[in-house]
């Protein structure tokens, strides 16, 4: 086999055209909207399902998932929610990545999602097959790839890490001697390295959300709130990261809007989040970070497209389907059990440092 430098080029202009070729919903009505939500409760109910739905989908999902019973949090969180329910199916609102997560770590349960269509860029940027050929060719590095992967590239992981605990578990590598592949976000990579001094041999994909984040109109923005707390999500561009008060993972930033003074904040990540920035922060006012170039009719459009495609009616047609094979997700017991080693390392690792934190 060929010896490969340097990653197979990521295909950014396909992965951007299909996010920009999404069908978004149509806005509803308030009185809709409220119906949809009474059926989609009263469905949860009587298929003895649970809803974990991500922060950055639709506020009224998220809202639907915290009255209902379920769970609102980033992709691991979900996960874990679902394993201790007693529920025997566990409703994913997110992207396809997610829904393998949570089968992963719930073999046993039913996981439906209302759009298994929904992908992510992250994930789209690296395909099993070239990821498997690329680790193969430097075998002398430990593999950690970063939650936002399919089942199959985290079967081919040594590690799986959050963005919460990447810097941790990159930084006790890096300690023991360890050379590592990083994949796939390179922007968050890039962050990584910066604060570990690692040695990464990085994957090149990207959001298609935080690549897009503007530097000068961040900068613009920040000149018109001088008051304003800028937060950054770490899969933004360096740039970005540079002009940051708080980097963090989406829990990690809505902690931050919660506990800091400022009566007001930037935030550079996508804009579901602010659902639950608002909860915790009701007397805060929140900006999004400026996305769009110069020439560009909005300032910001921070929403995966992915994300939109789970709505209350996707939810209900999920629910109520007769043949739900449209709606469930499945993964190799092979690829689950393998990728279930890196997930299972990253845990034990996290629920140590937090125990060693507490003594």
């Amino acid at each position: 086999m060929n010896n490969i430098a340097t990653p197979p080029e990521v295909r950014h202009d396909e992965i951007r055209q299909m996010a920009e070729d999404v069908h978004l919903p149509a806005p509803l009505s308030e009185s809709r909207r409220n119906d949809l939500f009474t059926e989609a409760s009263q469905q949860l109910k009587s298929n003895n399902a649970v809803l974990v739905a991500h922060y950055y989908t639709d506020a009224h999902l998220q809202r639907l998932a915290e009255e209902s019973g379920g769970f609102v949090s980033d992709s691991l969180d979900m996960a874990r929610f679902g394993h201790e329910h007693p529920a025997s199916t566990l409703v994913v609102a997110g992207v396809r990545f997610m829904g393998e997560t949570a089968k992963i770590l719930n073999p046993e349960k039913q996981i439906l999602m209302p759009e298994l269509a929904a992908e992510c860029s992250l994930d789209l940027s690296c395909p099993s097959d070239e990821f498997a050929q690329f680790c193969d060719a430097h075998p002398d590095r430990t593999v950690v790839v970063y939650a936002n992967t399919s089942a199959a590239v985290k079967a081919r992981a040594d590690w799986v890490v959050t963005s919460s605990i990447a810097a941790e578990v990159v930084a006790h590598l890096h300690q023991q001697g360890k050379k590592i592949i990083w994949a796939p976000d390179k922007y968050l990579g890039d962050y990584v390295q910066t604060i570990t001094g690692a040695d990464l041999l990085m994957w090149q994909g990207s959001c298609v959300v935080h690549e897009k984040f503007k530097a000068h109109a961040l900068s613009n923005l920040m000149s018109k709130h001088p008051e304003a707390a800028v937060l950054v999500h770490p899969e933004s561009p360096a740039d970005i990261i540079e002009l940051a008060d708080e980097v963090g993972s989406t829990t990690a930033l809505i902690k931050a809007a919660e506990r800091l003074d400022n009566p007001s904040f930037i935030v550079a990540t996508d804009n579901g989040i602010f659902y639950k920035m608002q909860q915790v922060a009701p007397n805060k006012t929140f900006y999004e970070a400026p996305n769009a170039g110069i020439s560009a009719t909005c300032e910001s459009c921070a929403h995966c497209p992915w994300m939109a495609m789970n709505t209350l009616e996707s939810l209900i047609h999920c629910l109520k389907a007769n043949d739900r094979s449209a709606y469930e997700v499945h993964v190799d017991p092979a690829i689950s059990e393998q990728a279930m080693v890196s997930l299972r390392r990253m845990m034990d690792f996290s629920a140590a440092t937090r125990n060693h934190i507490a003594r």
